[in-house]
C-alpha cells in the first residue's frame, strides 16, 4: 500500500480549511451547483458531541433525481432550499476524521461507517442526503440525530478491508434484499381499526372470522357499514365481549375515522373499493371476500401500494380469515417458479436479478424485460452464463420489438408468473403486468411511482386465483446490517453493480446519466480524487489501464481496482 493511500485510510493527515460540495437550490438541474459545478465552502466544524466525517464513496440513485425534479415539493424536504440548499447522496461510505470530546471513548479517527439514511427523531424524518447534508460533499458533521435517534445510532461499522464503493452500495442493495423479507399480517391488525363493509353483492352468506377477532388477537375499533344483519349482530356481540369499540356508518365517503388498518369488503363491488381505499393507513390491507368476479377493473393508487405498503388480497369466503391466507403472504421468489423482472436492465433491476440467480432454491425461469437493447445485451453478457450454470432458463426480451416479445412471452400466458417485480414506474406497464400473474402469484410494485398514480387492476384475481398485489420502498437498519454482513462475508457482491466512476466534479454528469438511463449499472462518485470525468468501466482500459487491469473479467469493479484508483488519483 502506498504511503498516500495508507495516510488516507488512517485519516491522520491535516484537514483542509475548505471543501467542495454540490448544493441543490431548487427544482431542476439548473439549480444544481453553480454554473454546473460544485462549490467550495468553509470546512464544517463539529461540536463536543459530534463527529466530523469524510465521504469516501457515494452511489447515485434515481431517488436523487426525484429530489431534483420535485425540489421543495419532495416529501422529505421541508425547508427553503434557496436559503438552505440540499446536498444529495444517501448511498455513502464515510470515515471519521474528527471526534468531539464527549465521544472520544466511543469513536476514533479512521473508524469507517455506512449510514442508514432514514433517520428519525421523535418520529420526524431527517434523511441523510435530504434534510442532512449527504455524500455529494467531501466532509460533513454527524450530530445527535444520527448518533441517538429513534432507532439508536444510525451508523454501522465497516471492516477496514471492505471497499468504499461496495460498502456505499449496501444501501440500495438493502432495499432489494428487504423486498424479499417482508412480513405481512394474517388477520385484522391487533389493536388497530378494522372496517367491514357490505355490498349489494354480499347476500346472506354465513360470514365468519375464524381468527383475528378473539381474545388472543383483535382490533380495538370496529367500523361497520351495511353489513348483513345476522353477521353484523354476531360481530357486535363479540365486540362487546372483547370490549372493542363499535362505530356504524352508512356514509362510506366520509367515515367517522380518518384512517383504518383493514378494509374488508363483503361482495364484489369496484365502486366501493375505489371509494374506501384512500382511507387505508400505512401498511393497510384491503381484503375482498367474494365468490363472483368484479364487473370491471378497479382504479388502484399504486403509488401508495409502493410508498405506504398497501396490500390487496382476497378469498372466496365465507370465512374472512381465509381472505388473509392460511399462510403468510409470499414475498420471496417461488423456488423452481417463474419470475418476471420488468425494467430489469437498470441498476436496481440488475441487483434483483443478481439476487434471484445467487439465492438457494431460486426460480427455474427468469424473464427480464427492458426497452433498451444495449442494457439487455449487457445484462445477458454479464448474467446469462451464471444463470444457466445453475439450471435457470434466462430470457431477455424488449417489449419495443413486439413480434419477438409476444413470441417470447406466449409460453407463459396460460400458467402465468409466480413473481412479478415491477421496476419500471409506468402505469400502463403495471396494469399489463398484473394480467400475467398465475395462481397465487405475487406482484411487487417496487418502482417508485408517485402517490396518486391510478392503475386499473382486476382485483377479482385476488379471491379467485389467490394473487396478491404488494409494494415496497426503502429499508430498515436491520436490512442494512444484514446486507453489510452478506457483503463482508462474500455472499453477495455490491461491486458487481458498478458501471461507472468519477470524481466529485463528475456528479452533475452522473446524475444526468441516471435520469437519462444511459448506463446499465450504478455510478459511484469518489469525492476526494483528482478531477476525473464520468468514466464507464470499459473505458478505463485507455484512461487508467492500471485500474482496468484489476477489474474482474475486464468488466467488474473490485476492491483491488479501487485501491489502484486511489493510489493514482488521490491528491
Amino acid at each position: 500500500m502506498s504511503d498516500k493511500l495508507a495516510a488516507y485510510r488512517h485519516a491522520d493527515s491535516p484537514l483542509p480549511a475548505r471543501h467542495r460540495l454540490w448544493p441543490l437550490f431548487g427544482t431542476g438541474f439548473e439549480n444544481l451547483g453553480r454554473e454546473g459545478c460544485p462549490i467550495e465552502v468553509a470546512m464544517p466544524q463539529h461540536g463536543p458531541d459530534e463527529l466530523l466525517v469524510r465521504h469516501d464513496a457515494c452511489g447515485l440513485c434515481f431517488s436523487d433525481i426525484k429530489v431534483i425534479q420535485a425540489g421543495e415539493a419532495h416529501p422529505r424536504i421541508y425547508r427553503d432550499m434557496r436559503a438552505e440548499p440540499v446536498v444529495l447522496g444517501h448511498e455513502v461510505s464515510m470515515t471519521v476524521v474528527g471526534v468531539g470530546e464527549e465521544l472520544r471513548d466511543r469513536y476514533s479517527a479512521g473508524d469507517r461507517f455506512i449510514i442508514q439514511a432514514d433517520i428519525f427523531v421523535d418520529g420526524v424524518g431527517y434523511a441523510y442526503g435530504y434534510e442532512i447534508q449527504g455524500g455529494l460533499s467531501q466532509y460533513s458533521v454527524i450530530d445527535r440525530r444520527v448518533l441517538s435517534g429513534d432507532h439508536g445510532c444510525y451508523l454501522l461499522p465497516v471492516r477496514p478491508a471492505t471497499g468504499y464503493a461496495e460498502s456505499a452500495l449496501t444501501e440500495p442493495w438493502a432495499c432489494v434484499i428487504a423486498a424479499y423479507g417482508l412480513a405481512y399480517r394474517q388477520g385484522l391488525k391487533p389493536g388497530g381499526t378494522a372496517w367491514i363493509i357490505g355490498s349489494g353483492d354480499a347476500g346472506e352468506q354465513p360470514y365468519t372470522i375464524s381468527r383475528g377477532f378473539d381474545e388472543a388477537s383483535h382490533p380495538d375499533r370496529l367500523l361497520l357499514s351495511d353489513v348483513p344483519a345476522d353477521f353484523g349482530a354476531r360481530l357486535k356481540r363479540r365486540a362487546s365481549e372483547l370490549e372493542v369499540e363499535i362505530l356504524e356508518t352508512d356514509d362510506i365517503d366520509f367515515p367517522p375515522v380518518a384512517e383504518v388498518d383493514d378494509i374488508v369488503l363483503l361482495g364484489a363491488d369496484a365502486d366501493i373499493i375505489e371509494t374506501v381505499s384512500p382511507h387505508l393507513a400505512d401498511f393497510g390491507v384491503t381484503a375482498i371476500v367474494a365468490d363472483r368476479p368484479l364487473c370491471r377493473k378497479v382504479q388502484i393508487d399504486v403509488g401508495r401500494v409502493h410508498y405506504n405498503r398497501w396490500i390487496y388480497m382476497g378469498g372466496a369466503g365465507p370465512d374472512i380469515a381465509r381472505a388473509y391466507g392460511d399462510k403468510p403472504v409470499r414475498c420471496r421468489l417461488e423456488p423452481g417458479g417463474h419470475a418476471w423482472f420488468i425494467g430489469a436492465g437498470g441498476p436496481i433491476g440488475r441487483m434483483h436479478l443478481q439476487h434471484a440467480i445467487q439465492i438457494a432454491d431460486g426460480p427455474a425461469i427468469i424473464v427480464c424485460t427492458d426497452i433498451s437493447d444495449p442494457r439487455l445485451t449487457d445484462l445477458h453478457e454479464t448474467m446469462a452464463t451464471e444463470a444457466e450454470a445453475k439450471g435457470i432458463d434466462f430470457i431477455c426480451l424488449n417489449p419495443a420489438d413486439r413480434q419477438t416479445y409476444e413470441a417470447g412471452m406466449a409460453p407463459f400466458r396460460e400458467r402465468g408468473f409466480d413473481n412479478i417485480v415491477v421496476l419500471a414506474p409506468e402505469p400502463a406497464v403495471i396494469a399489463e403486468a398484473a394480467t400475467w400473474l398465475g395462481a397465487h402469484g405475487v406482484m411487487n410494485v417496487f418502482a417508485g411511482v408517485p402517490r396518486g398514480t391510478m392503475v386499473p387492476l382486476d382485483l377479482s384475481n385476488t379471491y379467485q386465483k389467490g394473487t396478491r398485489i404488494i409494494g415496497h420502498s426503502a429499508s430498515t437498519i436491520e436490512d442494512l446490517r444484514l446486507m453489510l454482513d452478506q457483503t463482508e462475508s462474500g455472499e453477495l457482491s455490491p461491486n458487481r453493480s458498478v458501471a461507472a466512476i468519477g470524481s466529485l466534479e463528475a456528479a452533475g454528469d452522473g446524475l444526468q446519466a441516471v435520469q437519462d438511463a444511459l448506463l446499465p449499472g450504478k455510478i459511484v462518485i469518489y469525492p476526494h480524487i483528482q478531477d476525473m470525468p464520468l468514466t464507464a468501466l470499459p473505458d478505463l482500459k485507455e484512461k487508467l489501464p492500471g485500474v482496468h487491469a484489476r477489474l474482474k473479467d475486464g468488466r467488474q469493479w473490485t476492491v483491488e481496482a479501487e485501491e489502484e484508483l486511489l493510489r493514482l488519483m488521490l491528491p
